[in-house]
């Protein structure tokens, strides 16, 4: 295969899987394609807002011997593809633990996990504000954070952290893949410097934040359809 196919086929496995099985009678996943696009076409355009910006300003790059070269706004497809397929998958994941495992971590436990990770946040953008890919991480998902704390969220969080956790499998399938060969290349002048493997610390969090918005925009969606319905 011709190796320029690669990130491409990197999405496309991605979301193979997933949909698949979405048509499994238990989870119905298909039932519910329609209120996972407009929070994915939402918190989409802000990702790939700040991935265009941290092109420009040479925050990443991405090794032309592995995309197609097919690029809107300097950005490749197979990027803006990335923001459709890993969204997808993980909200597929979040779904399918609801549906077959009886999850539950206390509403105490999930805002102390969240305060936590919020502290955490606060101190890294302190200790890292002069790097752009950490300070943008960092904050973004403070914010996000913050609104959930504030916020009456019909998403349980409990649940979200023990899917994300799940989803930590393919992120470093995935993201180990585009770092180590690599397609994706980070410039540690705009980073912690620190990586687990190949990956980049801040990815993580880059992660956590992109799963956590779309599933905020995901249940907002498919409960607005339910009291809609039930009005």
């Amino acid at each position: 295969m011709d190796k320029h196919y690669t990130y491409l086929l990197i999405n496309v496995l991605t979301v193979l899987f997933p949909i698949f099985l979405s048509f499994d009678k238990k989870v119905s996943f298909f039932k519910k394609w329609k209120f996972i696009l407009p929070g994915m076409f939402l918190s989409g355009s802000l990702y790939l807002l700040w991935d265009y910006l941290f092109t420009i300003n040479q925050v990443w790059s991405f090794n032309p011997d592995y995309i197609l070269g097919i690029k809107f706004f300097g950005l490749p497809l197979e990027e803006i593809l990335f923001f459709i397929t890993v969204p997808f998958a993980c909200i597929f994941i979040y779904e399918c633990l609801l549906c077959y495992f009886k999850l539950y971590i206390s509403r105490n436990i999930s805002k102390m996990i969240s305060y936590i990770l919020l502290l955490l946040c606060i101190v890294l953008v302190f200790l890292y504000h002069d790097r752009l890919y950490s300070l943008i991480n960092f904050s973004t998902l403070a914010i996000i954070l913050v609104f959930t704390l504030l916020k009456d969220m019909k998403l349980d969080m409990g649940k979200f952290f023990v899917a994300y956790l799940v989803s930590l499998i393919p992120f470093y399938i995935v993201n180990g893949i585009l770092t180590a060969i690599p397609i994706v290349s980070y410039n540690n002048a705009e980073n912690m410097g620190f990586r687990v493997g190949t990956v980049p610390f801040e990815d993580h969090f880059y992660s956590m934040s992109l799963i956590l918005l779309n599933l905020i925009f995901f249940e907002y969606f498919r409960n607005k359809k339910t009291h809609a319905t039930a009005s």
